[in-house]
């Protein structure tokens, strides 16, 4: 079985803060990869040198939404994120040549 480590960037305003002032980006990763896995994984996709990587995990959440047929109950699952920092200087390409 082949995991993919990188699953998604995160793109909200925090991280854009953080990519923008402290060359910080966010991304979520496979439940099961450690930092080092990481680390790797984002110098062979986007050719950078890493600084540090930070894990954590973020817990699930219930949700509730109203509907014509009643309340709707649901379940956001929980997802482990990775906060990378770069070498000062160098920048992720995250949206490609638009």
């Amino acid at each position: 079985m082949v995991k993919t480590i990188l699953v998604k960037p995160i793109i909200t305003e925090k991280s854009e803060m953080l990519s923008e002032k402290m060359a910080q980006y966010s991304f979520v990763v496979h439940r099961r990869a450690n930092k080092i896995e990481i680390r790797n994984a984002i110098e062979k996709a986007y050719g950078v040198n890493v600084v540090s990587v930070n894990t954590m995990v973020m817990p699930g959440k219930a949700k509730n939404r109203n509907t014509r047929s009643g309340m709707v109950k649901g379940r956001v699952s929980s997802f482990k994120k990775a906060i990378i920092t770069l070498v000062d200087g160098e920048v992720l390409d995250l949206y490609g040549d638009m």
